[in-house]
């Protein structure tokens, strides 16, 4: 099942339509499991471009791991989550960023919905050719060792890197609210991270082989969660 959560965000530009997508896969238990990123891309003074990695990666990452999901029988209750409103529409700030992440907390913690999400899995700019993903600083502990505890398990140890990061990020919200959340994200795009935000973030800076790679660990990662007890 597919809802669609549209919603109104008070911008620096004044009220913008925006939609979140959810997709959910229900499991024999009522614990909830979210995985998500967000679509859109960076609005730019003068042109228009569509972020490959940027917004790309993450819904190209959800649209496979919806495939598979949809494929077999699960014990947890999955949502896909493609947020809308990630990006600032004009300066970077608490009130200007993370629209849809923002307002879907809101809108679960109103319905009572949002004790059910047990954890949050976010994954970022994971289509980088050159992968590399450090432990962001604003996610929760428990989760983030398991994330790396399995990247390892899967030889991917050179792609995730043991070194702190902080990345103000669409997990941002539900940590505030309580939910234990993680930040897959690979903030270094291109030297200096020069293809970040810009007409460079194309298909060709971007890797199959990295994609893969975070979603081999996203799904191990969810076989891990069937059996937490944090997640019980």
């Amino acid at each position: 099942m597919v809802e669609e959560d549209a919603f109104t965000a008070s911008t620096p530009l004044g009220n913008v339509p925006m939609v979140n997508l959810i997709a959910k896969f229900p499991g024999t238990r009522r614990q909830v499991v979210m995985v998500a990123g967000h679509y859109d891309t960076k609005r730019s003074d003068g042109f228009a471009f569509v972020g490959a990695n940027d917004g790309g990666s993450s819904a190209a990452l959800l649209l496979e791991l919806a495939r598979i999901l949809a494929q077999r029988k699960n014990a947890l209750t999955y949502w896909l989550v493609f947020f809308d409103g990630e990006e600032a529409l004009a300066r970077w700030s608490p009130t200007d960023s993370l629209y849809g992440s923002r307002h879907l907390v809101d809108k679960l913690s109103a319905s009572g919905e949002l004790s059910r999400v047990r954890a949050m899995v976010l994954v970022d700019m994971i289509g980088d050719a050159q992968l590399d993903i450090h432990r962001e600083d604003g996610s929760t502990g428990w989760l983030m060792d398991m994330v790396f505890k399995v990247a390892r398990r899967l030889g991917y140890s050179k792609y995730f890197l043991d070194s702190p990061l902080a990345v103000d990020d669409d997990h941002v919200p539900f940590v505030n609210a309580g939910v234990s959340a993680v930040d897959l994200i690979d903030f270094n795009y291109g030297p200096g991270n020069s293809y970040w935000h810009n007409a460079q973030d194309t298909l060709e800076h971007c890797s199959p082989l990295s994609l893969t790679i975070v979603g081999r660990v996203v799904e191990a990662l969810l076989t891990e969660l069937e059996n937490a007890p944090q997640v019980k």
